[in-house]
C-alpha cells in the first residue's frame, strides 16, 4: 500500500496521533497535550497509509541554524516499510540548513545513524523524572 506525508496540522485526528504514539510505547500524554505540542512546533510530518495516520514527527527550530526533532513514531504494524525514513526526510528538508539534534529510543540509535546522525559527547539533559529516563537507558 502507498503512503504519503502531510506537513500541516490541518485536519489531523489528534486521538489517532495519541494512539499511534502510545502503541509505539513512546509516551502517554493526553490528546490535548499531543495537539498542543504538534501545533506549537514549527515543522510537522504525518505519515498516512491511504487515509489512516500511521506515523508522526515534529521539529522545533529557530529557522536559521538550530533545530530539534521529536516524536518520530511509526505504529508498530507499519514499521520496517520506510515510513520513519520518509518522516525524517520530510522534516530535514523542511528545516533546511539547520543543525539538527534529537534523542532516540536506545533501540533505534542504529536507525538514526543510517540517516547521518552521530552520538554527541557533550549533550546534556534535565528531565522532570530522571530516574525513569535513567531506567530506560536515556541518561547515565
Amino acid at each position: 500500500m502507498a503512503y504519503h506525508i502531510v506537513e500541516t496540522c490541518e485536519g489531523i485526528d489528534w486521538e489517532r496521533v495519541t494512539e499511534v504514539i502510545h502503541e509505539a510505547d513512546l509516551g502517554d500524554r493526553t490528546v490535548p497535550e499531543r495537539k498542543q505540542v504538534f501545533e506549537a512546533s514549527q515543522k510537522v510530518a504525518f505519515a498516512f497509509e491511504n487515509e489512516l495516520l500511521v506515523g508522526t514527527g515534529r521539529a522545533l527550530s529557530d529557522g536559521v541554524c538550530q533545530a530539534a526533532i521529536y516524536d518520530i513514531t511509526v505504529h508498530p504494524d507499519y514499521q520496517g516499510r520506510g515510513i520513519g525514513r520518509a518522516i525524517m526526510d520530510s522534516l530535514i528538508a523542511q528545516l533546511g540548513e539547520c543543525n539538527v539534534i534529537l534523542f532516540a529510543v536506545p533501540e533505534k540509535v542504529g536507525f538514526y545513524r543510517k540517516l547521518g546522525f552521530s552520538p554527541m559527547t557533550t549533550a546534556m539533559a534535565r528531565f522532570q523524572n530522571p530516574e525513569s529516563w535513567r531506567e530506560r537507558g536515556y541518561i547515565e
